[in-house]
């Protein structure tokens, strides 16, 4: 039952990998007019998303790195972790953005 678990995060993560990309990808386009308010999203989102590759490539490089490697492991956990709440903190940003900017119009 526990390595069930462990293979469904496993592909979670590899799914959410692919998806990073395809966010990014259609994320790239700057050649759009946009405003300022519009222009700052997409940077959060852009954030968020490439945090999250980086977590998704420390997870699979943890779960591939021989175990005789603690400090690389020790060093793929922390960026693990910082990664992971970076994404937290950019998610999080997005609606406070968005209420900010709409306490400023009115």
């Amino acid at each position: 039952m526990h390595s069930l678990n462990i293979f469904c995060h496993e592909s979670v993560v590899a799914v959410s990998f692919v998806a990073c990309i395809i966010g990014l990808v259609l994320l790239w386009d700057s050649k759009q007019k946009t405003n300022e308010m519009e222009e700052t999203e997409r940077i959060l989102f852009r954030m968020s998303f490439s945090y999250w590759l980086v977590y998704c490539v420390a997870f699979g490089i943890e779960k591939m790195v021989l175990p005789d490697w603690e400090s690389v492991l020790m060093t793929l956990k922390i960026t693990t972790a910082l990664s992971y709440f970076l994404t937290f903190s950019c998610i999080l940003s997005l609606p406070l953005h968005k209420f900010a900017v709409h306490r400023v119009e009115e």
